[in-house]
């Protein structure tokens, strides 16, 4: 359904959304008449599909603070023309609140991806394979499946059991140590949902024609062009000497990584593209940032994290995002 940009805005505002989901919706959704769009679009977010893992330091829960703050999405990104890059893309929240038809999504986490893929190509076999796991899911029964070697199983084995540990560990916290090996304790948490079979199917649905790779984020400098919007969540920069422990990989991303990242984004930038980071609230990310060109700018935000021990000690903490328009 065709229709102009003031209608669209109108219905963003009435809907409380942003004009950029009208547009994704209006284009996957045959919908004739606008009279009934509400009904319409309250049934097309309620069948959205959702992350498939939690994820420490996942999105979702800032999506609306990006929006009221005019942060994301970049209200000159076309939908039905640009493409959405997102190279560190973890649990993958900003992709499924923004579902573009043009998508390429990657990661470094190579059982990560290889989820992605299998949940994009044989979802039912993988729901069965979850279901095995929550008929046996014990503390012994966790770790013995923690001690696999993903060299030795099948991708379909390695994403059911990449869903598994990621359910009943602790928090949802996704480490590995200098080996690559997953090392995150039992989480003993009570009847964990670890087969979503009605969500894994709509994202399977939502994945289709999606490009889905596992390689180093510089690659998105192949494709990305005028016009795309690329968002990167890179491995946060540790605000203190003892806060670096969530590796995604067994590699590091510390001051050399961080600073070969701010020169792809401002690669990015010089092309044309709508650029968005997010990174930790530190002196050495700010200064990174600040004063590369005047239409690239540092807000702050507010995010809730939980992956301390100790209950009391989560809370609120600063975050920052870094946009070029």
């Amino acid at each position: 359904m065709v229709v102009s940009e003031k209608v669209v805005n109108n219905l963003a505002k009435k809907l409380d959304v942003h004009s950029i989901h009208i547009r994704v919706f209006l284009s996957n959704t045959k919908v004739k008449e606008l009279d009934n769009i509400e009904n319409f679009y309250k049934k097309y977010i309620d069948e959205s599909p959702k992350p498939f893992v939690k994820w420490v330091g996942g999105k979702r829960q800032l999506l609306r603070q990006f929006r009221e703050m005019n942060l994301y999405p970049p209200y000159g990104f076309d939908p039905n023309k640009g493409v959405y890059f997102e190279p560190f893309v973890g649990g993958g929240a900003m992709f499924f609140d923004l579902l573009p038809n043009k998508s390429i999504l990657s990661d470094t986490n190579q059982e990560l991806i290889i989820t992605y893929n299998v949940i994009k190509n044989d979802v039912d076999t993988l729901i069965k394979k979850l279901k095995e796991h929550q008929v046996k899911n014990s503390k012994e029964y966790f770790l013995k499946i923690r001690t696999q070697d993903v060299k030795n199983i099948s991708e379909v084995d390695i994403a059911a059991r990449f869903i598994y540990l990621n359910r009943t560990c602790f928090n949802g916290l996704f480490r590995v140590n200098n080996k690559g090996e997953f090392n995150v304790p039992y989480g003993d948490n009570k009847n964990p949902l670890i087969c979503d079979e009605d969500n894994l199917k709509k994202i399977s649905a939502a994945l289709d024609g999606i490009e889905i790779k596992c390689q180093d984020y510089k690659k998105v400098l192949d494709k990305a062009r005028k016009g795309d919007f690329v968002y990167f969540d890179p491995p946060y920069y540790p605000v203190n000497k003892t806060s670096n422990f969530t590796k995604y990989t067994a590699t590091d991303f510390l001051e050399k990584e961080q600073k070969e990242l701010q020169n792809v984004y401002l690669q990015l930038h010089k092309r044309g593209c709508f650029v968005m980071l997010s990174n930790s609230d530190t002196p050495f990310i700010d200064k990174l940032y600040s004063n590369l060109n005047k239409k690239i700018k540092i807000y702050k935000v507010y995010a809730g994290r939980a992956i301390n021990v100790n209950p009391n000690k989560r809370g609120k903490i600063n975050e920052l995002v870094i946009i070029n328009y």
